[in-house]
């Protein structure tokens, strides 16, 4: 199960924490996906997709 979105490809993004004092740590900021029943193909079926996505309207979300 990867952390990308179906629709987009949006993935794990890395960078590093910085504090006041300078000091780095690697962190890293995932894309906040939803796991959610849409129509792909004519078919319904559970896809993981991002809330940009879902809010964007590229998603077409079976009842």
């Amino acid at each position: 199960m990867s952390l990308a979105c179906e629709i987009c490809g949006k993935k794990p993004s890395y960078g590093n924490v910085v504090s006041h004092a300078n000091n780095l740590r690697r962190r890293r900021w995932n894309p906040n996906l939803r796991r959610v029943k849409a129509l792909v193909g004519g078919a319904r079926k559970h896809i993981r997709v991002c809330t940009a996505c879902i809010r964007a309207g590229r998603v077409k979300k079976a009842a």
